[in-house]
């Protein structure tokens, strides 16, 4: 599983770099193939100076899977809220993928 973070006007403690890698490595519960060399986490976070508070801080996560690509994205006033609710957008998804792919397997078995 390869991992990019890109990070815009947020700096990050140590405590705070080992919680977003320890959500992030979670997703690869969900699907197998994230685990493959194959795929690709990338994490984006960056603040913005906008007139809401709540919406400083945008995280987009995006995995590339074979044949797929899955995106979230979440406006939040903190980082590691944003990212809880992008993980918590991006699960169903890899949840589908797995069901989808898992189904062509299964048929080409049988």
């Amino acid at each position: 599983m390869n991992i990019t973070h890109f990070e815009k006007g947020i700096a990050y403690s140590d405590r705070e770099l080992q919680t977003l890698a320890r959500k992030i490595g979670k997703l690869a519960t969900y699907c197998k193939k994230l685990k493959d060399a194959d795929s690709a986490i990338r994490v984006e976070a960056e603040r913005r100076p906008t007139k809401k508070n709540r919406d400083q801080v945008k995280v987009m996560i995006t995995v590339e899977l074979p044949k797929r690509t899955l995106r979230a994205e979440s406006r939040r006033n903190k980082v590691l809220e944003a990212v809880d609710r992008a993980i918590e957008k991006i699960e169903p998804q890899l949840k589908r993928y797995k069901e989808s792919s898992m189904g062509k397997e299964r048929a080409r078995r049988g």
